[in-house]
C-alpha cells in the first residue's frame, strides 16, 4: 500500500478549456450554452458557469498583499472586525445599561441613534457611563443639523475622563445627502459644506473618528443591484471630497474622515466581490485626488472604512426564522471580504422591535464565525479564486462606468436633486419586484414553499418610519428612494387572506399520470399557499366524477386538476363541465391543449411561467377578498 502513492499531476493530467467544452456540449445535447448556463445578472455582465487560471491573466491585483495599494484585498494585514449593535437611544440611563450588558455579551462596537434634542454634556455624560472609549468603538448618528455639536461633546468628554484622543476610535454619521434621499429635504450645496467644514474641524481633535458618513446601505435597502449600490457609492463619497475642498478642507483630511457603510445582501459571491472592488476603486480614487502629496499621505487617506449591515429589501414576516439564515450568509460575504466592522440585524426587525432573543442571536452569529469558523484569523480568503477574482473585476467595471456618469453628469449631489439616482433605483425596485411575483427571485417562505398553516399579521407591531433623531418626517420637494421589501405585496395577500371572513379552500383534483399529479399537485398547493389559502391535497382518484364529489363535500372554492398534459385534452373539459360554476376551475400546467380548453371556458392555468403574484391577486378579486 506505501508504494501506492497518489501522484495529482500523474493520475489527474491537466484537462484543457477546450475539453470541458467538448464534454458541456455533449452533455447539454444540443441545447443553447449561453441560454441554459450563463448567467445574466443584474448588475451588467453575464456570468459562466467556470472559470479557469487564464480568466485571469493580465489582472495585477492577484500579485497583491493584504494591506497594499489600491487595498482590493484589504486594507490591513488582519482579518478582525468589530461585532456592533445599535442602539435608539430614548432615555440615556436606560440605553447605557443595555450598552454595558451588551458589550459583556461578546458586542465590541455600538452604535447610539440620538434625538438632535437631547445633545449636552449632562445626556453624554450619563449615556457613556462605564464604557471604556479606548476599547470600543463608539458610533453616533443625530440630525446633521447638531452633528458638529456632537462631536465637540464627546472631545470634551473624553477629555474629561482623561482619555488618550488619538487611541479612541468611532464614527459620526454625518450624511446630507442622505437625508435629501431618504426625506426629500432639498439642501444646496453651499450649506452643505458650510455644515462639513464646521463639523471636519471640530473633528480635528478626534483623530480617530470618522464624521462624514455615506450611506450606501439606503440605497441596498431600497432594491439597487451591487453595481448600482458601489457606483453610486463611490460618486457619493467623491461629492463629500470636493464639497469639503469647496469649505477649504484639504482633501487628504477629508478622505480620512469619511466612513462607507454599506448593505449587504444574500448573493453570497457577488457581495464578496463587491467588498473589494469598492475598496480599490475608492483608493483609486482617492490617489487621484491626492496625486501631488506626499506617498505616505496618499497611502494613508486612501484606505476605505468600510461598515457593513446586513438588508433589510429581502427580509420576511411569514417564516421569519428563515431570515436568520439570510442574515448570516450576509455575514459570511462581508466578513470574508474583510469589512471593518458588521452589525447583522434581528430576524424580527421588518415587523416589531427587536427582543433580547433576536439580539441575542443577530450577535451569536458574527461571535460563530469568529470563534468556531475562524473567519477573523485568515486575510481575504477568496484572493486566488478565478470565480471570485473575475467577479471583481467585472464589478469593479460596471460600477466605474456608473461612477463616470455620475461625475460627467455633474456629481452625485446633482443626479439627487434631479432625482435621477432616485429614479435609477426605483426602476431597479420595480424590475426585482416584478421578478419575485414571477418567482425569477426567490423569498424562500413567501413566494415558494411557504409554511401552509402560519399566520403573521397578528404580530406586525411596527410603526410608520419614524425619523430617530428627531427631525421632521416628512417628505421635502425632491424624490425620494423607494421603501420597500420584496416580500410586501406577497404578504398583503396573506394578510388579506387572514382577514377574510372565509379562508378558502383550494382543492387537488389529483388523477391520470401518477408522478406527473404528485407533482402538478405539490406546485399547485405552494402555488395558492402563498395567498394564504387553505390547501386539500389528495393522493388521487379514479375518476374525475369521483374527484368533483370529493371537492364538493371537501367545501372547496377553487379546484385545481392536477394530471399530464396528454390527459388533459380528455380530462379537464369533463372537470369543467361538472364544476358548472360551483367551484373556480383551474388547470395545473400549460398543455398543448391549452387554446383548445380556452375555447370550451377554461379559463384558468397555473404553470412555472405564470405571474404568481398577478394570478393570486385575480383570484382573491374572485373570491371577493380585499
Amino acid at each position: 500500500m506505501a508504494k501506492n502513492k497518489l501522484n495529482l499531476l500523474a493520475d489527474f493530467p491537466a484537462v484543457s478549456t477546450q475539453e470541458w467544452m467538448e464534454k458541456i456540449t455533449a452533455d447539454l445535447k444540443g441545447a443553447d450554452f449561453d441560454k441554459k448556463l450563463v448567467w445574466k445578472t443584474n448588475e451588467g455582465f453575464n456570468v459562466r458557469p467556470f472559470y479557469r487560471n487564464e480568466d485571469l491573466n493580465g489582472l495585477k491585483t492577484t500579485e497583491l498583499q493584504p494591506g497594499e495599494f489600491p487595498y482590493v484585498r484589504g486594507t490591513k494585514t488582519t482579518n478582525d472586525w468589530f461585532i456592533r449593535q445599535d442602539i435608539a437611544v430614548k432615555d440615556p440611563e436606560e440605553a447605557n445599561k443595555k450598552a454595558l450588558d451588551i458589550l459583556n455579551k461578546g458586542v465590541n462596537a455600538i452604535g447610539f441613534k440620538v434625538n438632535k434634542k437631547d445633545l449636552d454634556a449632562a445626556f453624554l455624560a450619563v449615556l457613556l457611563q462605564g464604557i471604556d472609549a479606548e476599547k470600543v468603538e463608539l458610533n453616533f448618528q443625530t440630525c446633521v443639523s447638531r452633528s458638529a455639536d456632537l462631536v465637540t461633546l464627546l472631545a470634551d468628554y473624553f477629555e474629561s475622563k482623561g482619555y488618550d484622543l488619538a487611541n479612541v476610535r468611532g464614527s459620526v454619521n454625518f450624511d446630507p445627502i442622505n437625508k435629501m434621499l431618504l426625506k426629500g429635504k432639498d439642501l444646496e450645496e453651499d450649506f452643505i459644506a458650510e455644515r462639513a467644514g464646521a463639523l471636519l474641524d471640530a473633528a480635528r481633535k478626534l483623530p480617530g473618528y470618522r464624521v462624514v458618513g455615506v450611506n450606501a446601505v439606503s440605497l441596498k435597502n431600497a432594491g439597487a443591484h451591487i453595481t448600482q449600490e458601489l457606483g453610486y457609492a463611490l460618486a457619493w463619497g467623491s461629492q463629500y471630497l470636493a464639497l469639503s475642498d469647496k469649505a477649504g478642507i484639504a482633501p487628504a483630511e477629508v478622505a480620512r474622515r469619511i466612513k462607507f457603510n454599506f448593505g449587504v445582501g444574500s448573493n453570497y459571491f457577488m457581495e464578496i466581490a463587491k467588498f473589494r472592488a469598492a475598496r480599490m476603486l475608492w483608493a483609486l480614487i482617492v490617489d487621484k485626488y491626492l496625486e501631488k502629496e506626499p506617498e505616505d499621505v496618499r497611502l494613508s487617506a486612501s484606505k476605505m472604512q468600510v461598515h457593513a449591515e446586513t438588508t433589510t429589501f429581502n427580509m420576511t414576516v411569514f417564516d421569519a426564522n428563515v431570515n436568520m439564515l439570510r442574515t448570516q450568509t450576509e455575514a459570511m460575504s462581508a466578513t470574508i471580504a474583510g469589512v471593518d466592522s458588521l452589525t447583522v440585524l434581528g430576524y424580527d426587525c421588518v415587523f416589531k422591535p427587536t427582543d433580547d432573543f433576536s439580539e441575542r442571536i443577530a450577535r451569536n452569529q458574527q461571535l460563530l464565525l469568529k470563534e468556531e469558523s475562524h473567519f477573523d484569523k485568515v486575510v481575504d480568503p477568496a484572493a486566488g479564486s478565478y470565480y471570485i477574482e473575475t467577479l471583481t473585476h467585472e464589478i469593479a467595471k460596471q460600477a466605474w462606468k456608473l461612477f463616470l456618469e455620475m461625475e460627467d453628469a455633474g456629481g452625485f449631489f446633482a443626479a439627487v436633486k434631479e432625482g435621477k439616482v432616485q429614479q435609477a433605483i426605483q426602476a431597479t425596485a420595480e424590475a426585482r419586484l416584478k421578478a419575485i411575483s414571477s418567482r425569477k427571485e426567490v423569498l424562500l417562505g413567501t413566494n415558494q414553499y411557504p409554511n401552509f398553516t402560519e399566520t403573521a399579521a397578528g404580530k406586525v407591531e411596527l410603526e410608520p418610519h419614524v425619523c430617530k433623531c428627531g427631525c421632521s418626517s416628512e417628505h421635502g420637494k425632491i424624490a425620494v428612494l423607494p421603501a420597500v421589501r420584496g416580500a410586501e405585496e406577497f404578504e398583503s395577500l396573506r394578510f388579506a387572506t387572514e382577514k377574510a371572513a372565509k379562508r378558502p379552500k383550494v382543492f387537488m383534483l389529483t388523477i391520470g399520470n401518477l408522478a406527473m399529479r404528485l407533482a402538478r399537485a405539490q406546485f399547485s398547493s405552494n402555488f395558492f399557499a402563498c395567498a394564504g389559502y387553505e390547501i386539500i391535497d389528495n393522493l388521487g382518484f379514479n375518476t374525475v366524477a369521483e374527484g368533483m364529489q370529493a371537492a364538493e363535500k371537501a367545501g372547496a372554492d377553487i379546484v385545481v386538476l392536477c394530471s399530464s398534459d396528454d390527459e388533459c385534452e380528455t380530462l379537464a373539459p369533463e372537470a369543467f363541465a361538472l364544476a358548472n360554476g360551483k367551484f373556480v376551475f383551474v388547470v395545473a400546467g400549460a398543455p398543448a391543449c391549452m387554446d383548445a380548453l380556452k375555447a370550451q371556458g377554461v379559463e384558468h392555468f397555473i404553470h412555472v411561467r405564470s405571474n404568481v403574484l398577478d394570478t393570486l391577486k385575480m383570484f382573491n378579486r374572485q373570491l371577493n377578498i380585499q
